[in-house]
């Protein structure tokens, strides 16, 4: 079925949800007026549906390969790719001194989501770009930032992030690749890097990669880390691709999904590399990196969650299977209350994760734009929450498409399966969603919970103020705010980090649920109060909300119970 890009979607919630107003109010953002956000947006809308979304079957039939040393992309893909950098969406955040759009992370996240959805496999690759940008842009030399930058913003170069060994996943501080001074600047990089996505490709000049490795008197652990920028073919002064570097592709990894996007083994063999900040310094400098990609991760997972949505919403439309009691009703399966209820989770879910990355957007162009530390304190805590959330949110709405589908969501050829497929991997990369909701009850817990308090207040002062208007909507509202504070009390009185730990994906599910029932009411009041997004809030605030009641229970249960049976019993 055809694709259709939300662009309306996109709008209301830049107007009535995350108030993107104050963005543009910015001397950093004044240019980016309504008028120009609505004609990037629909810009961007047309190339995703025309060009991208027709590619979407074509990366799962038709999968990446290695022949004889070469990665030969799936069919249609170059040409894709092709205009997604002529259309300036590699670089639209980007700096515009080295011919970046300069736009607000928010519309980027916004075109970054349209592009997962209609195809994500595609869509990884200029994402990983996009983060190999921002951490050029604050780390780089610049030299190196005048010769790399051009290249990656125009899409003429593409870039990877390359963290993961064999013996070191998530625990990147046990990497053995090395970096040995080669005298003149650059460094011999040696090592074995795997789950590189877009490892290379057939339609790019260069492939530059990132590479965390370790100098000579490195300490061990992460604090001995450094970042290299090593590119595939060696660059002249003038930014032409020369001789090949010592690095290859080893193998592509045989994927559940996501068979469009070629996921390498990477083997560097004194490859000449570049530094990237200061030595010892890699960890740093490559968070810059993921910090950008969990953002752009949760909207692949909300991207993927809408193709879903709107895949399975057709089906319902379309099929007929039984009788219904209701009057008047379609005829379809639509009109069976459990696929209603199916479909409308969906919805309001999509909704949910989308305005949470959204908000964790317009923070981030906040930051940037006035310097504001706390609206780096609410970039950092929400960006755990968008990107857990939004990518569980994708993995959930792919399940449940299935299931609108009945026996064909479970044959290939209708599509549906392929969104799950695809998704599902989002949930593990760029940091576990465990290790993100532990970075939330710890790390973004550091402040005193200072950050957390002042969403919150900031929250209820708003349902305070609508609270004539919508009071059967306000109030359970309300009343989870009040919950979830108690909670983050009790995380903070917890000194041992594994009492947090033992409750802290049930506390992040929490906090981006309650936050949905807010974002919810926020859309309600933008509109009178018999809409259909009154409906829908009252549907998500009555339905879906009071699962905040349990999962805080669980939150505060500690670890004494996972600890009480021993590996024996697990194993009887």
């Amino acid at each position: 079925m055809p694709f259709r890009a939300p662009i309306e979607e996109y709008s209301f919630i830049f107007d009535h949800v995350v108030d993107f107003k104050q963005v543009s109010k910015t001397d950093r953002f004044e240019d980016a007026t309504t008028e120009m956000v609505s004609a990037i947006l629909t810009e961007a809308g047309r190339m995703v549906e025309d060009v991208m979304a027709p590619l979407q079957r074509n990366g799962d039939l038709d999968p990446a390969v290695l022949e004889n040393g070469i990665v030969r992309t799936s069919k249609g893909f170059a040409a894709g790719y092709k205009a997604i950098a002529e259309g300036g969406w590699v670089g639209m955040s980007a700096s515009p001194e080295y011919g970046g759009m300069g736009l607000p992370m928010t519309v980027t996240t916004a075109v970054n989501e349209m592009m997962a959805a209609a195809c994500l496999s595609l869509q990884l690759n200029p994402l990983m770009t996009q983060g190999q940008i921002e951490a050029l842009e604050h780390h780089a030399s610049d030299d190196i930032k005048a010769l790399y930058l051009p290249k990656l913003i125009s899409g003429e170069w593409c870039g990877t992030m390359n963290l993961t060994e064999p013996q070191a996943g998530s625990d990147v501080g046990a990497l053995r690749s090395k970096a040995e001074p080669n005298g003149d600047g650059s460094y011999a990089i040696t090592g074995q890097k795997i789950y590189i996505s877009w490892g290379d490709n057939d339609f790019s000049e260069n492939v530059c990669h990132l590479v965390l490795a370790r100098l000579p008197d490195g300490v061990p652990g992460t604090k001995g880390i450094s970042l290299f920028i090593v590119p595939k073919r060696i660059p002249d002064a003038d930014g032409t691709p020369g001789v090949a570097n010592s690095l290859k592709v080893v193998s592509l990894e045989h994927k559940m999904g996501l068979h469009g996007s070629p996921t390498a083994v990477m083997q560097y063999d004194g490859a000449t590399g570049w530094l990237i900040g200061e030595p010892h310094d890699g960890m740093r400098a490559m968070f810059t990196m993921m910090n950008n990609a969990r953002l752009g991760v949760g909207g692949q997972g909300i991207g993927a969650a809408e193709g879903a949505y709107q895949h399975a919403l057709a089906y319902a439309l379309d099929r007929k299977q039984g009788r219904t009691p209701v009057q008047n009703g379609t005829g379809a399966i639509i009109d069976h209350a459990d696929v209603r209820r199916m479909v409308l989770t969906m919805k309001a879910d999509v909704f949910t994760a989308r305005s949470i990355a959204l908000a964790n957007a317009v923070a981030i162009d906040m930051a940037s734009a006035t310097g504001d530390a706390d609206w780096s304190a609410r970039a950092a805590l929400l960006t755990p929450i968008s990107k857990a959330f939004g990518t569980d949110t994708g993995c959930h709405v792919a399940e449940m498409g299935v299931q609108v589908h009945g026996g064909m969501g479970f044959v290939e050829e209708t599509g549906a399966a392929q969104y799950y497929r695809d998704v599902r991997v989002t949930a593990i990369y760029e940091g576990t969603n465990g290790i993100q909701s532990m970075d939330l009850v710890g790390r973004k817990l550091m402040d005193g919970g200072e950050a957390a308090f002042a969403l919150l207040d900031e929250m209820q002062a708003k349902l305070e103020a609508a609270r004539f208007d919508l009071p059967d909507l306000v109030e359970p509202v309300w009343q989870a705010t009040e919950c979830l504070r108690e909670t983050i009390d009790w995380m903070l009185e917890q000194s041992d980090m594994t009492e947090r730990f033992a409750g802290s994906v049930a506390f992040l599910r929490a906090f981006a649920r309650i936050l949905g029932g807010y974002y919810h009411l926020c859309a309600a009041l933008g509109e009178d109060s018999h809409g259909s997004r009154t409906k829908m809030a009252r549907f998500y605030v009555k339905s879906m909300l009071p699962e905040y009641v349990s999962l805080l229970e669980q939150s505060r249960q500690g670890s004494a119970d996972l600890y009480a049976i021993s590996l024996d019993e697990l194993s009887a």
